[in-house]
């Protein structure tokens, strides 16, 4: 099973992005643009901006920590 780590980027503001971690990313995303997480709500509709697959739910975890993280986001910005 994969564990996937993504960051959505907001259609109606795009300097607005998220990083968040799931197993099902299609059902993820479909919550995400129906409103139905508090963090996201009022910026939907969501983008999938990129998503990155690992087979490690620990590690999957680790990487979504620091993407969030001041470093991380400096990377996202540079990398991806």
């Amino acid at each position: 099973m994969f564990h996937y780590v993504y960051i959505l980027k907001s259609q109606s503001n795009p300097k607005q992005t998220y990083v968040g971690f799931t197993t099902n990313l299609r059902q993820r995303i479909a919550q995400h643009n129906a409103g139905q997480s508090t963090h996201t709500a009022k910026h939907c509709p969501w983008q999938i901006q990129t998503a990155i697959a690992v087979n490690s739910k620990a590690k999957a975890l680790a990487l979504e920590k620091y993407l969030k993280s001041h470093s991380g986001k400096a990377f996202t910005s540079k990398h991806l």
